[in-house]
């Protein structure tokens, strides 16, 4: 979830099971016990420009699911001179129990992103305040030409401005960290395998919207102060209570 800004985002089933049917031109779709997903968006508009992908139905890894979005988006009192946008993104990973939340606040992403067809993602969470500190990479592809539909735009309302398509093909890896003092910097636990090794599906769903672009979007996120250090402020204090927690066990 991206607090504070438009759109408004949230992720409310990541990793859920459906039965039902649906009813599309006359023709009636029935599924039982199928993977899946559900979200929300709200506000004004969708971001000038952005990239969504999504997948919770792997080989071999049945309980694994990650969303990853990034787009380019205004920040509050865009009225004021200046550069009023900045460009972020997040990854978020469920595994075993566990939520990995790679977001800008604790960490950093990049993405290589083409026109349309194929997705590059990479993040890493380094907050030392947090339980583990971890990476992640994932890599979609697809064929499909995909499908346009309408998203919600500042100036023109709804508009044809996403392709999407549900039959792209992904592999994702997640692995610990840990630091290294010769290094100054996190780096990938030694001696451990990963905790996802190329978990891979051909039912992940693939988005690009907003501005069309030419080239390959290449983008490093990374959210600036003072906004970083006031979304971050939660997490410092929670941290500081789970540390003075343990201390008094």
């Amino acid at each position: 979830y991206f607090p504070v800004f438009e759109p408004h985002w949230q992720i409310t089933m990541a990793h859920a099971r459906a039965s039902g049917f649906v009813n599309w031109n006359g023709t009636l779709y029935e599924f039982d016990d199928a993977p899946f997903y559900g979200e929300k968006n709200w506000g004004g508009a969708f971001p000038t420009k952005w990239f969504w992908t999504q997948c919770n139905s792997f080989e071999n890894y049945p309980d694994l699911a990650f969303t990853s979005g990034g787009g380019i988006r205004e920040l509050p009192f865009s009225f004021l001179p200046g550069k009023r946008t900045e460009t972020l993104g997040l990854i978020g990973i469920h595994y075993n129990g566990t939520f990995y939340e790679i977001v800008p606040w604790t960490g950093e992403m990049e993405w290589k992103v083409t026109p349309w067809g194929r997705w590059e993602l990479s993040g890493r969470c380094t907050d030392k305040n947090g339980k583990n500190q971890f990476e992640a990479e994932i890599i979609a592809v697809t064929d499909e030409p995909g499908v346009l539909l309408r998203a919600p735009t500042k100036d023109k309302g709804m508009q044809y401005a996403c392709r999407d398509s549900g039959f792209g093909s992904v592999t994702m890896s997640l692995w610990l960290l840990e630091w290294d003092n010769e290094l100054g910097d996190f780096v990938r636990a030694r001696g451990q395998v990963p905790l996802v090794d190329q978990a891979r599906s051909s039912q992940c769903t693939v988005e690009v919207g907003g501005i069309p672009w030419n080239e390959t979007w290449n983008v490093s996120s990374k959210m600036k102060q003072p906004m970083k250090g006031m979304v971050r402020l939660p997490y410092v204090v929670r941290g500081l209570v789970e540390k003075t927690r343990r201390s008094k066990k």
